[in-house]
């Protein structure tokens, strides 16, 4: 390698012009950028050089790659690369190692010859104090790659070589998994020679055409079972007479993962896959089954089998072993979070089916409402129970006194079945089991109603808690009426909506002034950070303000960042910052409860700094100093000033 202040091509003139077009150098005033371009060097290094090795190599400069390729990357125990990315030209080499006044962080070789415009280490930190905007899109780069990458390999450390492979459920596309073109018979054909068909082919399905040769339906060998064997029908009746139309189909560029929650939720074994316009291909829970080895589809599968509801409890407790695989094979939080929603969504589904039949039908129809993290699909290990009851308003006195005594049996009864589920009590009663959430559905209304209008610290705490609600079970139809009443109230409602903003502005701080982290100090989680408090729970309560505002009716939080951004609500900037912050913060804190809960303690929320490695630690603090733009930017929308 060589340096020279400059050369023949690259003079004074170009390499400012080069400055003067790259972030974050195109935003200093030119009096600044003639000082930098004054101070630059240019080096030079060929193709197949190690530039810097992790852990080894002092990062005396700052590089910017003026023209070549790059490779960074790390390696784990074994010595294979665990991430790696390549960098050209208006990329930097080295910001990190500076920041953290550490040895280089990654593993730098030269893919092709290269050169650099370089500052020293003091030029660069100099640069980074003097100016906020230079130092904020690298504070930027760190949450945009950094994080990013911690998201996708904090765990790749803590898998057995026996896991090798598994990361493929997050990664293939389910195009990559079913080769095999899809066996298709028109709708006129026997029963009888469809099912000979399957056997010949060993197919567990068939693809029905009408005449022009389009698929209007599918069958299944469950099908022959069910709705033949099981019911008599004459084998020489036409195979459409027990189709499934139209066929539930996704895209072949879906990954195995999301097909798996698509199966789960649409409650069907096979999909169609499908690509421009044409069914190429079906997808069964058997090819999902190989590429996972333990599904969940088998829990469900035996929780919708299960006939009382007391066999449900051990089953319900076999949820977190599922859990505790999908973190061990490298899912992200919102992958976990999706599962855990959905398996407990069939216990509820089950469970509540089961009681129904043994209380008979209800007096008049009624929903079942899920709030807070369940309402946000984001539950964690053992979430304590939010829920309430939502009944369509009797029409006499006679109606009413049944349904009160019915709702108040059902409930009670549901959340005692919950708890031997193992989904604790609420500590705060919000359950439908409390007479006080179990009601009609103009009681409900006027409770919105009152939260909105009457903005005092009782209803701002509620507003957390019953404003994520979702339906969960029964007629939802009269859950959804209900939010799309709470969205029709809540426009314009300015008072209110200031005011759960200033409750998040102030918030208590999860980093000190001197960017340390804001531990509890008096408690049995001394020297501990209460990750949900300090940190989630910020991040939720802007999803929430912000959607409120808007009039977007999604209670997940990520999604609520992604249909804020579409709807320029807040910039692509933060949306991705505020997304991937979040995700890591939910990340740590499903670790943090797997480990309690392999040690049969009850997981909580406290995550001691000490434990977690320099990068885990370092990330944790970018990902917290998030929370400053968003604060930031609620101040800005909600014009609260210096509150």
């Amino acid at each position: 390698m060589s340096a020279t202040p400059a050369d023949e091509r690259l003079t004074r003139e170009v390499i400012r012009a080069f400055l003067e077009s790259t972030p974050p150098f195109n935003e200093l005033d030119p009096i600044s950028l003639d000082g930098v371009t004054a101070r630059c060097e240019v080096e030079r290094a060929a193709m197949g050089t190690v530039l810097l090795t992790r852990g080894r190599s002092e990062v005396t400069h700052f590089r910017l790659l003026y023209e070549g390729r790059v490779k960074v990357f790390l390696k784990d125990d074994r010595g294979e690369a665990s991430f790696e990315e390549i960098r050209g030209p208006g990329e930097a080499i080295g910001y990190l190692a500076i920041l953290r006044a550490s040895l280089s962080n990654l593993d730098v070789q030269i893919m092709e010859d290269s050169t650099f415009i370089t500052l020293t280490r003091d030029d660069f930190l100099r640069l980074v104090r003097a100016n906020l905007t230079f130092s904020n899109h690298y504070l930027k780069a760190l949450s945009d790659g950094y994080v990013r990458k911690a998201l996708d390999q904090m765990e790749r450390p803590r898998r057995s070589t026996g896991t090798e492979g598994s990361l493929y459920l997050f990664s293939a596309q389910v195009g990559d998994i079913v080769r095999r073109r899809p066996v298709i018979i028109p709708a006129t054909e026997t029963i009888q020679t469809a099912a000979r068909l399957m056997s010949e082919r060993r197919v567990g399905c068939l693809l029905i055409a009408d005449p022009a040769e389009k698929v209007i339906g599918i069958i299944t060998d469950r099908d022959l079972r069910t709705k033949v064997v099981a019911e008599g029908l004459n084998y020489l009746a036409p195979v459409s007479s027990i189709m499934t139309s139209p066929v539930a189909t996704i895209p072949t560029h879906m990954v195995c993962f999301d097909a798996l929650l698509e199966m789960m939720k649409r409650r069907v074994h096979h999909l169609g896959l499908e690509k421009r316009g044409e069914i190429v291909g079906v997808l069964s829970g058997h090819d999902l089954m190989v590429v996972q080895g333990s599904s969940p589809l088998i829990l469900v599968r035996d929780i919708r089998a299960q006939q009382n509801i007391e066999g449900l409890y051990d089953i319900a407790l076999q949820s977190p072993r599922v859990v505790r695989s999908l973190i061990l094979e490298g899912a992200k939080a919102r992958h976990v979070t999706r599962m855990i929603t959905l398996i407990n969504d069939y216990i509820l589904d089950r469970l509540l089916t089961l009681l129904e039949e043994t209380l008979g039908t209800p007096p008049v129809p009624f929903c079942w409402l899920l709030m807070g993290s369940e309402g946000r699909r984001e539950q964690t290990f053992r979430t304590d129970q939010d829920n309430g009851l939502i009944y369509r308003d009797p029409e006499s006195e006679a109606e009413r006194r049944a349904a009160v005594e019915y709702f108040e049996i059902f409930a009670q009864e549901a959340v005692s079945d919950l708890v031997a589920c193992g989904v604790p009590r609420c500590k705060g009663g919000v359950m439908a089991s409390n007479p006080k959430w179990c009601q009609p559905y103009s009681v409900w209304q006027k409770y919105f109603d009152h939260w909105i209008r009457n903005p005092e610290p009782q209803e701002v705490l509620n507003a957390t808690i019953f404003f994520d609600f979702r339906p969960g079970y029964g007629n939802l139809e009269l859950g959804r009426q209900l939010r799309e009443h709470l969205m029709r109230e809540v426009q314009g409602q300015e008072v209110f909506l200031r005011f759960l903003a200033r409750d998040l502005v102030n918030s208590p701080p999860a980093l000190t002034f001197f960017r340390q982290f804001n531990l509890e100090k008096n408690s049995q989680h001394k020297n501990k950070l209460d990750i949900k408090t300090k940190g989630i729970m910020p991040f939720v309560d802007f999803g929430r303000i912000l959607s409120l505002g808007a009039g977007i009716g999604e209670t997940n939080t990520l999604e609520r960042f992604q249909l804020l951004g579409e709807a320029g609500q807040i910039s692509e900037e933060l949306q991705m910052q505020a997304s991937q912050a979040y995700e890591f913060q939910m990340h740590l804190r499903l670790l943090h409860q797997q480990a309690m809960d392999e040690e049969a303690l009850e997981p909580d929320n406290f995550i001691d700094p000490a434990e977690l490695s320099d990068l885990d630690r370092r990330t944790l603090k970018d990902s917290l100093g998030v929370l400053n733009d968003i604060k930031a930017h609620i101040k800005d929308v909600f014009r609260l000033g210096a509150a």
